[in-house]
């Protein structure tokens, strides 16, 4: 496990929050037990800013903790992007999507949790990346006190205990331009962060320091996918608004081009997804409408050329936790479509379009594997203008 202690260093640009813990009826609507087309509808919500990511926690212990963040733009003489994390509690089959806490930061462009717990006390690590060239972190450190709760290991605390013990978050700015995603590598030691002017960095994590191992220009225009290979971390996919897909070799610095792909994509890259259980599969989402899949030992061209349109600009793609050939997409102006793939076939297999603005965010909740039981998987969506946060199960 990670080994991570927050410190007030010199170069940081450090904040600890107070976070309160916020009733359910605080914010937004809770609709549950809705069932239409086969589709249940678990909880909906209504954000506290334009919705853009949501994460369910990948660690056993919190697979109920469902993170999501938000980013809204003042406009005016001096304008400025400010944002928040809302931690839920998901509960499917009780018809539950409870929000447990709130921070607030600054606008926030995409969230991912570390592979690897903290030690001490051991409590998920969340990275977001920042509209103000920073990349911030919440130790959820009162998750540690709800699983305890839930399994009477301790007593309870008191509301001004958890106040006092809730998230620290700490962040450092990297860059002046934008950080507009962020991805682990898969021992939680670093993280590929695309940048608004077509960089990206690579930062590492060690105990208490933050520091920037490279950084280079990589696009011509805004850095929308930083993605490390999950089975050869030393390789690191990028995707750009200038149409381009890359790859990189990190143990070169600066990195190795390994290849670029100019011309599959008409639109900009906003996505990629390497396969969790095949090393040589990895999907791309375009402004372009087109989920792609791509066999890595060939990049000239997709493996179905024509791959599949899903009628609207695929900004995220999610790999199901345990099921190969299966994704969940956002689609933009289209909602959202779980996709299944095997080879060269292609097919959607079902749409949630249940959202009125761009679908942003998705999520698949793992699941807890029990001998005898089968569970419908739950899915997280959530979109932008209309603040909808949704958590239903499929048909």
């Amino acid at each position: 496990m990670l080994n991570l202690n927050f410190k007030c260093l010199s170069d940081f640009w450090v904040y600890i929050y107070e976070m309160d813990v916020v009733a359910s009826t605080q914010a937004g609507f809770v609709c549950t037990g809705l069932c239409q087309l086969g589709v249940l509808e678990v909880g909906s919500r209504i954000l506290d800013g334009n919705a853009d990511a949501v994460e369910f926690c990948p660690h056993e212990s919190f697979y109920n903790v469902l993170a999501a963040s938000t980013y809204v733009l003042q406009e005016g003489d001096r304008p400025s992007r400010s944002g928040c994390i809302m931690l839920f509690d998901v509960d499917a089959e009780a018809g539950q999507l409870e929000l447990i806490q709130k921070v607030e930061t600054a606008g926030i462009f995409d969230i991912k949790w570390s592979p690897r717990l903290l030690q001490n006390p051991g409590c998920p690590l969340l990275a977001q990346a920042d509209a103000d060239g920073s990349v911030g972190f919440i130790a959820c450190r009162a998750l540690i006190q709800m699983v305890q709760k839930c399994m009477f290991l301790t007593e309870v605390s008191t509301d001004s205990e958890l106040r006092n013990n809730l998230n620290e978050l700490c962040g450092k700015c990297i860059n002046s331009s934008m950080c507009l995603c962020i991805d682990w590598n898969s021992s939680a030691t670093s993280m590929a962060v695309g940048l608004s002017d077509g960089s990206v960095s690579i930062i590492s994590l060690d105990e208490s320091q933050l520091n920037i191992l490279q950084e280079w220009k990589a696009h011509d225009f805004e850095l929308w996918a930083a993605s490390f290979d999950i089975q050869q971390p030393m390789l690191v996919y990028t995707g750009s608004d200038d149409c381009k897909f890359s790859c990189w070799d990190l143990r070169d610095d600066p990195s190795n081009l390994v290849f670029q792909n100019k011309e599959a994509h008409t639109m900009g890259v906003c996505c990629i997804a390497k396969s969790p259980s095949d090393p040589y599969t990895l999907l791309t989402g375009s402004y372009d409408e087109y989920l792609r899949i791509w066999d890595v030992r060939s990049t000239s061209k997709p493996v179905n050329e024509s791959s599949i349109c899903l009628g609207g600009g695929v900004w995220r793609i999610k790999h199901h936790p345990s099921t190969p050939g299966l994704v969940l997409t956002a689609c933009m102006h289209n909602g959202f479509a779980i996709v299944k793939f095997d080879g060269n076939q292609v097919q959607v297999v079902e749409q949630y379009n249940k959202h009125d603005s761009l679908a942003y965010g998705a999520d698949w909740q793992r699941e807890m594997h029990l001998a005898g039981t089968k569970k419908s998987p739950v899915i997280a969506t959530c979109s932008f203008y209309d603040r909808l946060l949704h958590v239903w199960t499929p048909k």
